[in-house]
């Protein structure tokens, strides 16, 4: 086994860590004993990882011979986590000379094993008619498989998890269309699978027999259409039941332009992901149980599956996205180099105001905002949406605060609750009012590289299917009002409490 000094267990090299599999593989490894290194294009794009200092990194692209030759030199196991698709061009042929690069720098270096995940292919449905992109996935395998280094492709459908685009693509139709006329390929039968039970096999793929050169399926335990999938995922999360209604004439290629209107996930991407959806995928063996046998509780449920990519939302700490970017997280969790449209809608309303304050006066202000300090603007439009609360069964403003001058995690803040604080900082409050989807509000006093005093107010919101959204784009016109003027009489209150402050003068 290569060694080096951040330990003595095998050293795999991971491609594609700044993509959905990869990012939340490298930790699987590392938890599980393994050293790893990465070849990637843009190493800054690793920084945000809790992980980033615990491996090594090699910059360069799996289409150069010389920076993969670099990247597997003293290397036992090599993942090959990278395709094209979404970039543009012929992706098929930038897949097959990568594939070959990478086999024939395997071979040459010496390497044990090879680990690939590829997309599940439906049997006897000749390779010519398949959709591009599974077509490309095929042949990838099939070129790493003959590169003369034992190889593992595991072949998977539908993975779910947030920030998976074929999962993204599900949660946006499901979430934004309480009715949908939909392309006959809504009766499809997919075998989807859980992204910890893909990361669980290729974990256990590095630890094959050497003799071991051949293909996987992996999947759950549940066969459905993509009907069934749209209606189950809506019942997970707490959606009213979609109407579905299939209309035949709609083609994979029209499909995809109705996907690219409703959903934020690329064209590029929506389109050969749509395509694939004529074809059945469903899992033929699970030989790979005998090699890594499956856990009580695995494979994962489709409706826990779900429940798992949307826990976080549903826990609600948000700082970056959803989650701190310095905080592991499980992985159905989103991650920091997840693409914007992964992970859900999340709307953001911001401001930002140099304050001729010191930081201490800015922060004394925003810690003793609400109960009877009131929310600095529009006192009116605060107390209409108090009592509209009330009326709804909410908590409405009659909640008041613990104390007049300090705030707690965990404290009642009129209709808001104290998720997070920062003593001097940050003060994060989740709103408890009642809203169709969940709200947040921050509130930060910093100071800048110039030593000037600087107040950001960041609303958030993540709305709950149609509703949520017409709710949003409803009160969105208010915002510079409500939110504006809020920021602005902070960044007074401010200078008003440093005055306040100052010594009298020497009379």
């Amino acid at each position: 086994m290569a060694e080096d000094d951040r330990g003595t267990g095998p050293l795999c090299l991971v491609t594609g860590a700044t993509g959905y599999i990869g990012g939340r593989l490298v930790p699987e490894l590392l938890a599980a004993g393994v050293r790893v290194r990465c070849l990637v294009r843009s190493p800054e794009r690793l920084r945000d990882h809790p992980w980033a200092d615990d491996v090594e990194v090699v910059q360069g692209d799996v289409t150069d011979a010389g920076s993969v030759a670099r990247a597997m030199r003293g290397t036992d196991v090599a993942y090959y986590l990278v395709h094209a698709l979404g970039t543009g061009g012929d992706f098929e042929e930038t897949d097959r000379r990568a594939a070959r690069i990478f086999g024939e720098r395997a071979r040459e270096a010496g390497l044990g094993r090879l680990v690939y995940l590829g997309g599940l292919t439906p049997r006897g449905v000749p390779e010519r008619e398949l959709s591009a992109h599974l077509r490309s996935r095929a042949e990838v395998g099939r070129i790493l498989l003959a590169s003369g280094v034992p190889t593992a492709v595991l072949r998977a459908a539908v993975v779910i998890g947030s920030g998976s685009a074929s999962f993204e693509m599900l949660r946006y139709l499901t979430e934004r269309l309480p009715v949908m006329v939909t392309p006959s390929w809504v009766h499809t039968r997919i075998q989807p699978v859980a992204v910890r039970d893909v990361l669980r096999a290729l974990v256990g793929g590095a630890r094959l027999p050497g003799d071991v050169n051949r293909t996987f399926d992996i999947g759950g335990p549940d066969v459905l259409t993509y009907r069934e999938m749209m209606i189950r995922y809506a019942a997970v999360a707490e959606l009213p039941k979609r109407i579905i209604l299939p209309v035949p004439m709609l083609s994979p290629g029209l499909s995809s332009h109705w996907v690219g209107l409703v959903t934020p996930v690329p064209a590029s991407i929506a389109r050969p992901l749509t395509e694939s959806l004529r074809h059945e995928v469903v899992c033929h063996e699970h030989d790979i149980a005998r090699y890594v046998p499956d856990p009580p509780g695995h494979p994962v449920g489709f409706d826990e599956a779900v429940r798992l990519a949307l826990r976080r939302v549903r826990e609600a700490k948000v700082a970056t996205r959803w989650s701190s970017a310095s905080l592991p997280g499980a992985p159905s969790d989103p991650l920091p180099t997840d693409p914007d449209w992964a992970g859900g809608s999340l709307y953001t309303d911001r401001r930002e105001l140099c304050v001729a304050a010191p930081r201490a006066s800015l922060w004394r202000v925003i810690e003793g905002i609400g109960g009877d300090n009131g929310w600095y603007s529009f006192p009116l439009a605060w107390a209409v949406r108090g009592w509209l609360d009330r009326l709804a069964g909410g908590v409405g403003l009659r909640r008041g605060r613990r104390d007049a001058a300090r705030l707690r995690v965990g404290d009642s803040l009129d209709f808001w609750r104290v998720e997070e604080i920062e003593p001097g900082r940050l003060l994060r409050l989740r709103a408890e009012m009642r809203l169709p989807g969940l709200a947040w509000l921050e509130m930060y006093a910093e100071t800048d590289d110039t030593g000037r005093t600087r107040f950001r107010q960041r609303a958030l919101f993540h709305p709950h299917g149609l509703l949520g959204h017409a709710y949003w784009w409803s009160v969105s016109p208010f915002h510079a009002v409500v939110f504006g003027g809020m920021a602005r009489n902070i960044a007074r209150a401010a200078v008003a409490d440093a005055t306040a402050r100052e010594p009298a003068p020497a009379g």
